[in-house]
């Protein structure tokens, strides 16, 4: 070979270097990598002594994570679509209480109060997509009516009806159900006693349950979430409905133009977010066994950090449902995590804004470095 072959050939090369080197950086997961990597290497250094890394620790900082990512999918995948849904948290506490009012006070099945209230949920997410369709409203107002709409009615129905905030007795009525362990129960529960008796987990050394692992199963909220970003990632990036909802969040005239579906893409995200909220919120009665009028505050942001961490860009057209999975693992292992180092509690936000405006400077310098934007 000559020399100008061989130097042609080296130069080749480190374009397909350079090539594979800022595709890396502008995978929009990159900031929820770094944020990930940064929170485990300081809990590993400063909590590692604490049990937040035993079975139990494991399984607190999972189940927290698991309820971010759960919200996060849906938010994610309306953000790309190039939409807001402000009312998710106010979605969660309606649909508790719906479930806790239809089950508890009416004396419905449970399958029956859970399938009426997904139905219900996604109804409403649909005429929150419908409203912001054909009035052409910012989703941010459309969906801030609807987080006071149904906040308020959350309050009122069970005051009215029970005259209390709070309807328990919701785990009584799930007795012998044949839909409640699909969101409250537990899987592999065989596997963890034997891990337990062979001693490779924690067991319990005293008492009535002397002999059982401390942790006894994967909860079906660990589940619902690790099913949610595995479907949520392969239909943004393995099928032409995804490619349909990054074109509708990056033109959406442009992509109307080219045959998408814009109105029909964007209203099925809504539903998919109400979807996600209600799963949510179908998890977390059956765990405590009670609805609260307060339950939900304030998710609606944190989804959205979730999202914003994983790289996804607030204007959309561009994000990633593993970035926000990401930003969910990193506010669950954050929250536990003060609390085992044994930091006040109240950082926690402090430290949400904060990663927050890390993640969108960092995405926001690396993005322009590799456009060469100014």
């Amino acid at each position: 070979m000559s020399g100008t072959s061989q130097q042609a050939a080296t130069v080749d090369e480190r374009i397909k270097q350079r090539s594979r080197f800022r595709e890396a950086l502008i995978r929009p997961e990159l900031g929820g990598i770094v944020g990930t990597i940064i929170v485990f290497a300081m809990f590993l250094l400063f909590a590692s002594d604490s049990g937040m890394f035993t079975s139990q620790g494991v399984l607190n900082w999972s189940q927290v994570s698991a309820q971010f990512m759960i919200i996060a999918v849906g938010a994610c995948l309306l953000m790309i679509a190039g939409e807001f849904d402000l009312s998710v948290g106010s979605m969660i506490g309606f649909a508790g209480m719906m479930i806790a009012i239809f089950s508890v006070t009416l004396n419905w099945p449970v399958w029956m109060a859970i399938l009426i209230t997904f139905v219900l949920c996604i109804a409403i997410g649909a005429i929150n997509g419908f409203i912001v369709i054909k009035t052409g409203l910012p989703s941010f107002i459309v969906t801030l009516a609807s987080l006071f709409i149904l906040r308020g009615f959350t309050i009122y129905l069970p005051q009215t009806i029970e005259r209390k905030t709070i309807i328990g007795g919701v785990k009584d009525a799930a007795e012998g159900d044949w839909l409640a362990p699909i969101f409250g129960g537990k899987i592999m529960t065989g596997v963890f006693q034997w891990l337990g008796d062979a001693g490779i987990i924690e067991t319990f050394e005293r008492g009535t349950r002397q002999g059982q692992p401390v942790v006894d199963g994967i909860p079906m909220l660990i589940v619902w979430a690790i099913g949610l970003v595995i479907f949520g990632h392969i239909l943004l990036t393995k099928t032409k409905f995804g490619n349909w909802i990054f074109a509708s969040g990056g033109d959406a005239e442009a992509a109307r133009n080219s045959g998408v579906p814009v109105s029909s893409v964007k209203i099925k995200m809504f539903m998919f977010t109400a979807f996600c909220a209600c799963i949510f919120a179908t998890c977390q009665v059956m765990e405590f066994g009670s609805a609260g009028a307060d339950r939900g505050l304030l998710k609606e942001f944190e989804a959205i950090i979730a999202v914003v961490i994983g790289g996804a860009l607030l204007t959309g057209g561009y994000g990633s449902v593993l970035g926000a999975a990401l930003g969910a693992l990193i506010f669950g292992v954050v929250q536990q995590g003060l609390f085992f180092a044994g930091v006040e509690s109240s950082l926690f936000r402090v430290f949400l804004g904060l990663i927050l405006l890390f993640a969108v400077v960092l995405n926001t310098y690396i993005r322009r470095m590799i456009t060469g934007e100014r």
